[in-house]
């Protein structure tokens, strides 16, 4: 068991969420946003940087760091009072966003020795930090990740890091170097780390590697020795020619689990030989992320292809490519092939309309193995959610989650979501932020969720032009719905009147549920007071997120 110290109240689930919540999407990571995650340093800086991030930047920034967690440097292990027969090398070291002085670096260092896991990310390293981890990697044998993205690391640091990685003593499984100003100076090392058989996960993302260092890990991948499972490269100035290079490992290489080449110019050709090779080696892939790809409908015959022989297949996301209604009627074909098992489907940003929507409504409603569609961005419009509606109400739908943030609805498609969830037993999370739904839509959507059939667990209607109007329905909603867990409304003009209405509903001992988001929904210290002090009394397992 790995012992952990976290933010109070905020757990992994709700920490992914708020990572997505301002796009629902993988994009350029926030801590490229100015002046984000870069509070004040010291012995708290972690905790402030990420309420920083958590409470004031979200308009601006999309992702947040990896379970945003805080550990004491090694002499304060005493003083946090760990049982009798504790050992440290139980403990995940998760030190984010801080600047070492030259004498707590050192007692770290010597702390690192006994861990199985260090993260190290946006604390201020450079190339001598690195040559002290290059240390502990030859020396302490039980380490197997090692997290140090956005530190200013650069090829030399890395190069000092490889002589560690190197070392045969070194057994590291997971190395994340994401946003470390590296170049393809430094991938003819790497390609020598990729080569041993005891790496599973190399993430490299947000460096520019460019067209030579991707051939060069290329040919670590092609080694015989090499176990990778997990390779991500989004943001690296990869070309169509990487892909040439990539498609010869992936025609003998079966041991890669998850592909992830987003934000990177490859284009169709380049997409459609990566299919056909991932068909040709029989692959093993779960998880292929193509996201923001320049690819069109052009592709997607491929991609069909590919769906329907790789049943491994679990995750597909190619969002923000143009493949429009054309390309994603071919797309269904291979999703409703019985071969394809794919369980998440991210299709944001696809110029997807109504048309398409009809398409998507039979795989909803008869594809067992999906659970999890964004079509955040797309132009889906009101008629586009009556024809999803259809799909949601068919009994052998298996959709937990469904995104439709920024879609163009209105008030008027609310009657017919409100019929679907009314009887739908297996949705779980419904997100449709960003939408003119109004308070009409919202209490028409809570009528719908109040039906005993319904088991949905987390409700987003944030940014949606609501007002206290709707905070009547809302607060029946989270009184009268036991599987309700989350609710985010927003920015929002709920005022006070609707924060009190919701903070006395959850007062209420029928009500369960544990995160109100809340960002940018003012209200005055009047009933600041109501929601801090009182349901901090009331409810110690519920968590306001303002």
């Amino acid at each position: 068991m790995a012992w952990q110290i976290g933010l109070p109240g905020l757990g992994d689930a709700t920490i992914d969420r708020l990572r997505k919540m301002r796009r629902g999407k993988p994009s350029r990571p926030f801590y490229k946003e100015k002046g984000v995650l870069k509070g004040k340093k010291g012995s708290r800086g972690c905790l402030e940087g990420i309420m920083i991030a958590l409470l004031g930047k979200l308009r601006s920034c999309f992702v947040l760091p990896r379970g945003a967690r805080a550990f004491p440097l090694a002499t304060g292990y005493r003083a946090w009072g760990f049982p009798e027969g504790f050992k440290t090398s139980e403990m995940d070291l998760d030190l984010q966003c801080q600047e070492f002085e030259a004498s707590k670096w050192k007692e770290l260092v010597e702390s690192m020795k006994q861990h199985k896991t260090i993260r190290l990310d946006d604390c201020g390293l450079g190339i001598s930090h690195c040559e002290d981890l290059s240390v502990v990697l030859t020396t302490n044998q039980e380490l197997t990740e090692l997290n140090l993205s956005n530190n200013e690391l650069g090829d030399a640091g890395v190069d000092a890091l490889c002589k560690g990685l190197l070392n045969p003593n070194c057994k590291l499984q997971k190395l994340r170097l994401r946003n470390c100003n590296l170049t393809k100076a430094c991938c003819e090392k790497l390609r020598s780390v990729v080569s041993k058989s005891s790496l599973t996960e190399l993430h490299l993302g947000d460096n520019s590697l460019g067209s030579s260092g991707g051939k060069a890990l290329c040919q670590g991948l092609v080694d015989p020795n090499c176990q990778l499972e997990s390779l991500q490269l989004q943001f690296c100035d990869l070309t169509k020619e990487n892909i040439e290079a990539l498609c010869s490992v992936l025609c003998v290489k079966s041991s890669l689990q998850m592909l992830n080449l987003s934000n990177n110019k490859l284009g169709d050709e380049a997409v459609k030989n990566l299919c056909q090779a991932l068909v040709k080696g029989s692959s093993n892939l779960e998880s292929l992320q193509l996201e923001s790809c320049e690819i069109t409908r052009a592709s997607c015959e491929d991609l069909s292809t590919f769906l329907s022989n790789t049943p491994s297949l679990k995750e597909l996301c190619i969002g923000d490519n143009d493949i429009g209604d054309a390309g994603l009627a071919i797309l269904c074909q291979g999703v409703q092939n019985p071969n394809c098992k794919v369980e998440k489907l991210w299709l944001w940003e696809c110029n997807i309309t109504p048309g398409g929507c009809k398409e998507l409504a039979t795989v909803i409603g008869t594809k067992e193995t999906l659970k999890d569609m964004s079509l955040l961005g797309n132009p889906v419009k009101n008629e586009g959610v009556d024809f999803l509606c259809e799909g949601l109400k068919n009994p052998a739908t298996k959709l937990q989650s469904l995104w439709l943030r920024d879609c163009g609805l209105t008030e008027a498609c609310c009657k017919s979501l409100s019929s679907a969830l009314s009887v739908n037993v297996v949705l779980k999370e419904l997100q449709l932020g960003g939408n003119s739904i109004r308070d009409a839509g919202v209490i028409e959507i809570c009528n719908g969720i109040r039906s005993s059939k319904c088991n949905l667990e987390s409700l987003w209607v944030g940014m949606s032009s609501v007002t206290a109007v709707c905070c009547d329905a809302l607060a029946k909603l989270i009184v009268e719905k036991p599987s309700l867990r989350e609710l985010d409304v927003s920015y929002s003009q709920i005022g006070d009147e609707g924060v009190l209405k919701l903070c006395e509903a959850v007062k209420d001992p029928n009500c369960n549920l544990k995160y109100l988001i809340l960002y940018d929904t003012y209200w005055t210290s009047e009933a600041d007071k109501v929601k801090v002090k009182e349901l901090g009394k009331v409810r110690t397992d519920f968590q306001v997120v303002t």
